[in-house]
């Protein structure tokens, strides 16, 4: 892989920014026990593009695509997501810009056991006022490019860890978000299938209006990045833009 390494600017100025970030810090907990997970996050995550999080576990990553998608606060600095600040909104305009720009791909699935796995991938469209019926649809023809037709009734204890991440997968895709993340995407899949299923949302959720963050330790895909940032003990130490040939998305 080729690539060009910037150690002391974490900026990009290639195109317009979608997520900016600055002095972002985050603790949990209080006291002797309080744990530092961001330590004062600098990054500029540009539109259209795909960045990669990677380092050691427990250095923050998870930490910082939850503050990032509107599931935690952060505790100091500041940030904007398509120019907006998440800390000025209330609870219930936070859950509604939530539903309407962000797909989160969740590293334990987080899939309702209850639900088929055409209602679990549907419930993104039903939330924004979608029909159960036509969601659904939508949902099954996703399932298929993802190798999955026919398992669109089935409960999703009756998959397979590399079907379910699917699902999961189609679940965060399927109301076309405008900020995708993603923790460890394919954690639960072979190589060629991971492969396929990051080209997929490379051509599904890169444009210049979006932007997508994936968190990975997997060094099988970090050429389909556009930029690798790396973490460690909570801070950004190194930006790596990536020099790779631009590749037609795959169809699993």
């Amino acid at each position: 892989m080729n690539t060009a390494r910037d150690n002391t600017d974490t900026r990009s100025t290639d195109r317009a920014i979608a997520i900016r970030l600055r002095k972002v810090e985050k603790t949990f907990g209080k006291g002797e026990s309080a744990v530092r997970a961001l330590r004062g996050i600098d990054l500029d995550i540009p539109a259209g593009e795909l960045t990669m999080l990677v380092g050691p576990s427990g250095c923050g990553k998870t930490t910082l695509i939850s503050i990032l998608a509107g599931l935690l606060s952060r505790d100091a600095g500041d940030m904007t997501v398509f120019g907006t600040d998440l800390a000025t909104l209330r609870r219930d305009r936070l859950a509604a810009w939530r539903r309407d720009n962000v797909g989160f791909i969740f590293q334990q699935f987080n899939l309702v056991p209850q639900l088929t796995v055409a209602e679990n991938v549907s419930v993104p469209l039903v939330l924004k006022g979608e029909s159960v019926a036509a969601a659904v649809r939508k949902s099954a023809e996703l399932l298929a490019t993802l190798g999955l037709e026919g398992r669109d009734q089935s409960a999703p204890l009756k998959l397979s860890g590399g079907q379910q991440q699917r699902v999961a997968i189609a679940r965060a895709l399927i109301h076309d978000p405008r900020l995708l993340v993603c923790d460890e995407p394919t954690s639960a899949l072979d190589a060629e299938l991971g492969r396929r299923v990051m080209e997929l949302i490379r051509g599904r959720s890169t444009s210049p209006d979006r932007a997508v963050v994936v968190v990975t330790h997997d060094d099988r895909i970090y050429n389909l990045a556009d930029s690798i940032a790396h973490v460690n003990d909570g801070k950004i130490d190194q930006l790596t833009r990536v020099a790779r040939e631009a590749s037609a998305p795959a169809t699993p």
